[in-house]
């Protein structure tokens, strides 16, 4: 029950943040997504830093073999299926005209919502790997820097789900379906997890393939999607401040509580 609860947080984040819509009457300024931008991508950096590739290295040096090869390899392979998955599905950011992945007749706030289920979905595996690690035991992962992954992954979520839900009522939708959608585009997290721990038996053998390659796919998101709209336009230093500040303070989390 303890790990049930634990993989809801990073949903939690996203819920919290969809439900401003029936707070927030305008779209936010566009240094507060600015910032917003740049602390997701220092939380999600230092995440991928303290919380995978650290634990893949000890882990895979343990297990006798060579240190840096499965982390080397399993990020690569993260890097390579979020530009799959990017060049494939149909979705739009919200500061683009132009659509992504392959041609498609959907609206444009479907698209939209897939954008940030993308996003979501190397941060369901993170979220799921962390904790099989943990449950595994002698993987250098512990409980506590699980909790602290998840509770790291649910801050950033929380601009998510409000940079989501606010674009869809500007777009003419109602705050309640706003907020619903905002909402479900974060379901792949959890479920993605569970998934994840069902199979942990069968990971322990390639985890430190799996936890680099989650590193991979997030580090992905922050390079592709997440620095460039912090640093797009005039006043680029609030993303940076926003980087730095996400960066320590999940970085504090991880080495605090791991």
């Amino acid at each position: 029950m303890q790990i049930f609860y634990g993989l809801l947080i990073p949903f939690l984040g996203t819920t919290l943040g969809a439900g401003m819509v029936f707070f927030l009457k305008n779209d936010l300024n566009i240094s507060v997504k600015k910032f917003l931008s740049g602390f997701a991508s220092g939380v999600m950096m230092a995440a991928s830093i303290w919380s995978l590739l650290i634990p893949a290295i000890n882990l895979s040096e343990n297990q006798g073999k060579i240190a840096w090869l499965a982390p080397a390899i399993g990020f690569l392979l993260g890097i390579a299926f979020l530009l799959l998955l990017d060049r494939v599905i149909p979705h739009l950011h919200i500061d683009k005209g132009k659509p992504e992945g392959i041609k498609s007749k959907l609206k444009k706030t479907t698209m939209l919502i897939f954008a940030v289920t993308l996003h979501n979905i190397p941060e369901g595996m993170v979220a799921g790997v962390t904790f099989a690690g943990a449950l595994i035991g002698n993987t250098g992962i512990e409980m506590g820097g699980a909790f602290a992954l998840a509770l790291g992954i649910a801050i950033q979520n929380f601009p998510e789900g409000v940079i989501i839900s606010l674009p869809l009522k500007s777009e003419g939708m109602s705050k309640g379906k706003a907020f619903l959608y905002g909402t479900l585009s974060g379901i792949v997290e959890p479920i993605g997890a569970i998934i994840t721990i069902c199979l942990t038996n069968l990971v322990v053998p390639i985890l430190p393939y799996l936890l680099s390659f989650a590193a991979g796919a997030m580090i992905y998101v922050v390079v592709e999607e997440l620095i460039p709209e912090s640093q797009m336009g005039e006043h680029s230093d609030i993303g940076t401040v926003g980087v730095a500040i996400g960066f320590v303070i999940m970085m504090i989390l991880d080495i605090a509580l791991g």
